[in-house]
C-alpha cells in the first residue's frame, strides 16, 4: 500500500471561496519515501496580509509559480491509488478535490488523519496540533507553516504510528464503515456512535464546552453525520472540523417540537456559527387612545416597555393584514385605524366599510362600541393542543396553544385526555414563543387539523395557573 502524505498552505481556511499557495507530496511505501512533488502555486488571488506573516509566503513569491490548474495533472497522477494523509486531513482533503474537481479530475481517494489517530495510537498528550505533537515524539520540526517543512514532519509522524499501531487502528480506519475518515480530529468515533436515530436537537461544542452550533433532526445520528460527510468545500464545514469537540443531544417526541427547541436554543445560546433565527425580534402591538373628538383610535407601534399593548405580534406586515381584517369586519375607518394617512377621501367611505367616523358623520358612542368589539375579539382566539404519536409507543406529543400564542410542549401518557388542562399542566413544560414558533406552531396546526384538540371549554385551569417555569428544562447527554 503506498500513501500520499500532503500538506498545503491557502489564502484561507475553506476552499469554497479560498485558494491553493504551496503544495508538498511524499509518496510513501510504507518503508521510504519514494517520490516528492512540491511547488508554489498562484493563487491568482492576492494573499491576505496575516497569510503572508503567518506562512511567509508572499503575492512576489507566487506571482511567477504555476496556476494550480497548470500542475493538476502531475497532482492527480501523485494522488492517484494513494491513501491520502494529513494532519487534520479533511481541510487539506476538501482543497484539493476541490480545486481536482474545478481542473475536470474526480477524486475520491481514501484518507487517514495523523490527528485523529495519534490520539488513538498515544493517547493522554495536552495537544495534538503538529508543533506539540511532534514536540511530545521528539520530532524536530523544520521550516514550519510551509507545505514542505510541514509534509516532512508528518511523514515522520506517520512512521511513528505505523510502528507503534499494535492494535491495528490504521487499517480499522480504513475500513468502509468506519468513521474515522469524516469526523473532525477532535471528536471521538465512540462520541458519535452514542447519537440515537430519533428526533431531536444536537449541540456541537468547542474545546472549552461552549456551544457553536445548534440543529434539528428527524435522525439525529444521520443528520450529524451529513455535517461531516458531505463533500462540501463550504466555510461552515471546515467551522465544524476545527472546533466540534464533542456533541451533546436532546431528544424530542416529534420532529415539530425539535424545530420548536432548535429555536428556543438558538435564541438563548446564540451559538456562534447559527447564522439563521439570530435576528433580534422587533415585537409590534396595537395601541388605541381616544383623540379630541371622542374616537378611539388604533395604532400600530414596537412595544414599548412603558406602554401596555392591546395586541401583540412580531411582523410589522402581520399586524397590518390583522387590523386591515377588523376594519372590515366591524366596519371601522381605516384613517382611525392608522391604515391610510393624508388627506385622500376614506378607502373605507370608498368600498362602503367605513360609517364617517372620519368626517364626523358617525356618532363616537356608536363608532366605540365596535372598536371595543373589535378589540375584545383579539383576545378571543384559540386554544388547543396538537397532538402526535411519539416515538416513545406510551405517550402522546402535545404542543399547547392558548389564545393563539405557542405556551410550551411535553409528553402525556396514552392513558390520559390531552385536551384537559388539568392533565397537560403535569406534563406540559413552558417554552418561550417567538416570531419563528408563533409561525411553525399555527402554521402546522392548519396544514394538519385532524391533529388539533381544542380544549375542553369547561376546563378551570388556564396556563397562568401552571407551575411556573421560565425555560424549558433541557436534559442534555454531554459526551
Amino acid at each position: 500500500m503506498q500513501y500520499a502524505i500532503v500538506d498545503i498552505e491557502t489564502t484561507g481556511t475553506y476552499a469554497a471561496a479560498n485558494s491553493i499557495t504551496e503544495i508538498s507530496i511524499h509518496i510513501f511505501d510504507g518503508g521510504k519515501i519514494v517520490e516528492v512533488f512540491e511547488t508554489l502555486i498562484n493563487p491568482q488571488k492576492p494573499i491576505p496580509r496575516y497569510i503572508q506573516s503567518f506562512t511567509g509566503i508572499t503575492n512576489e513569491m507566487v506571482r511567477n509559480a504555476p496556476s494550480f490548474d497548470e500542475v493538476a495533472e502531475n497532482i492527480y497522477k501523485c494522488l492517484k491509488g494513494k491513501v491520502f494523509v494529513a494532519h487534520n486531513v479533511n481541510f487539506d482533503y476538501s482543497f484539493i478535490k476541490s480545486h481536482l474537481g474545478s481542473a475536470g479530475y474526480d477524486f475520491t481517494e481514501k484518507k487517514l488523519c495523523t490527528v485523529r489517530l495519534s490520539r488513538k495510537i498515544f493517547p493522554g498528550f495536552a495537544s495534538y496540533s503538529l508543533g506539540n505533537l511532534c514536540h511530545s515524539l521528539g520530532i524536530t520540526l523544520h521550516n514550519r507553516h510551509r507545505a514542505g517543512g510541514d509534509a516532512a514532519a508528518t511523514v515522520i509522524v506517520f512512521k511513528k504510528l505505523l510502528a507503534a499501531d499494535t492494535q491495528n487502528q490504521i487499517n480499522n480506519s480504513l475500513r468502509r464503515d468506519s468513521k474515522e475518515q469524516v469526523l473532525p480530529p477532535n471528536l471521538s468515533e465512540n462520541d458519535f456512535a452514542k447519537l440515537p436515530s430519533q428526533p431531536g436537537v444536537y449541540y456541537f461544542h468547542n474545546n472549552k464546552g461552549k456551544v457553536i452550533y445548534v440543529g434539528k433532526a428527524l435522525n439525529i445520528r444521520k443528520r450529524v453525520n451529513s455535517h461531516f460527510s458531505n463533500n462540501s468545500a463550504s466555510r461552515q464545514k471546515q467551522h465544524f472540523i476545527k472546533h466540534t469537540h464533542s456533541i451533546s443531544y436532546q431528544p424530542c417526541a416529534t420532529e415539530l417540537m425539535a424545530c420548536i427547541l432548535e429555536s428556543a436554543e438558538i435564541k438563548k445560546l446564540w451559538p456562534v456559527f447559527n447564522l439563521s433565527q439570530k435576528r433580534r425580534e422587533d415585537v409590534y402591538g396595537f395601541f388605541s387612545y381616544t383623540d379630541q373628538n371622542g374616537y378611539i383610535r388604533l395604532a400600530i407601534e414596537k412595544n414599548k416597555q412603558h406602554l401596555k399593548p392591546i395586541y401583540r405580534f412580531h411582523y410589522l406586515a402581520e399586524g397590518q393584514a390583522i387590523m386591515r381584517r377588523l376594519t372590515k369586519e366591524f366596519e371601522l375607518c381605516y384613517k382611525l385605524c392608522s391604515l391610510q394617512k393624508g388627506n385622500q377621501v376614506c378607502a373605507g367611505l370608498t368600498d362602503k366599510t367605513c360609517c364617517g367616523a372620519c368626517e364626523k358623520k358617525e356618532n363616537p358612542k356608536d363608532y366605540n362600541e365596535r372598536v371595543q368589539r373589535a378589540i375584545h375579539s383579539l383576545n378571543v382566539q384559540p386554544s388547543f393542543v396538537i397532538v402526535e404519536d411519539s416515538c416513545n409507543p406510551f405517550e402522546q406529543a402535545c404542543v399547547l396553544v392558548w389564545d393563539g400564542k405557542f405556551y410550551g410542549m411535553g409528553s402525556v401518557p396514552n392513558d390520559k385526555d390531552p385536551v384537559d388542562m388539568m392533565v397537560l399542566k403535569d406534563f406540559i413544560k413552558p417554552l418561550k414563543e417567538s416570531s419563528f414558533t408563533h409561525n411553525l406552531v399555527l402554521n402546522y396546526a392548519s396544514r394538519f387539523p385532524a391533529k388539533v384538540k381544542i380544549l375542553n371549554p369547561g376546563s378551570i385551569l388556564k396556563p397562568d395557573q401552571l407551575p411556573l417555569q421560565e425555560t424549558f428544562n433541557i436534559q442534555t447527554s454531554i459526551f
